[in-house]
């Protein structure tokens, strides 16, 4: 084992804080090795000590991620850009945090009538096409807590996963109709939903009828980043 496997083994067992006999076991490297490597990354801010002298993630590995830029958003910009000038609808982009789901990224219409969800908005994950999709993959032990609230059923999902892909109709809000799709990792887990949305009478009833299709192969292309 290298050098840098070593700091990040380390670097995992400190998650929950890890005192220098603690970190040994769970290594199982030599403890003059663990408590080597271990200090130096305190020095470089990648592991900090708690008041009980137990090392931690320090602020270092956060300021790098946020320092990185974000592969998906990067790649989302131009894609709702194109899709909403596909659709003739607002495209917009959806993360699940717990029992919410965030909007962060989004493409609106110029003009005419429109479904403004503005990048930070945070909408239910009970109602609403992105909802749908960002629980239909998901374990039973995920969505069971959730379906009680929810104005779709487990039936519901599950014809979202057959199909792959959700519509909904008045759900989230009077008027307001919506189409998503799941966006995947490289492991083919659904990390995000892809969604156009516009006024009922513009998409119809049956808003998959028109535009699943287009939101499907935005979803694929930005899968795999």
């Amino acid at each position: 084992m290298g050098v840098l496997d070593k700091a990040v083994v380390i670097l995992a067992a400190c998650v929950d804080g890890a005192s220098l006999a603690e970190l040994v076991d769970r290594t199982k490297l030599p403890r003059a090795t663990a408590h080597r490597l271990a200090q130096a990354l305190e020095i470089h801010r990648m592991l900090v000590r708690d008041t009980q002298g137990r090392w931690r993630p320090g602020p270092r590995l956060g300021e790098l991620a946020n320092a990185a830029p974000d592969v998906l958003l990067t790649a989302a910009e131009p894609l709702l850009s194109a899709l909403r000038d596909a659709t003739g609808e607002s495209a917009q982009l959806y993360l699940r945090r717990a029992d919410e789901r965030l909007c962060v990224a989004a493409a609106e219409r110029a003009s005419g009538l429109r479904d403004t969800v503005p990048v930070g908005a945070i909408l239910p994950m009970t109602a609403g096409s992105a909802a749908q999709i960002l629980l239909a993959w998901e374990p039973p032990e995920a969505v069971m807590p959730l379906l009680p609230r929810c104005k779709f059923t487990g039936r519901t999902l599950a014809e979202v996963r057959r199909r792959g892909w959700a519509q909904s109709v008045a759900e989230r809000e009077a008027g307001v109709a919506s189409v998503s799709a799941p966006v995947r990792d490289r492991t083919g887990r659904v990390i995000a939903a892809i969604s156009v949305s516009g006024p009922i009478e513009r998409l119809g009833r049956r808003p998959g009828d028109r535009h699943a299709m287009a939101v499907v192969r935005a979803g694929q292309r930005l899968s795999g980043l």
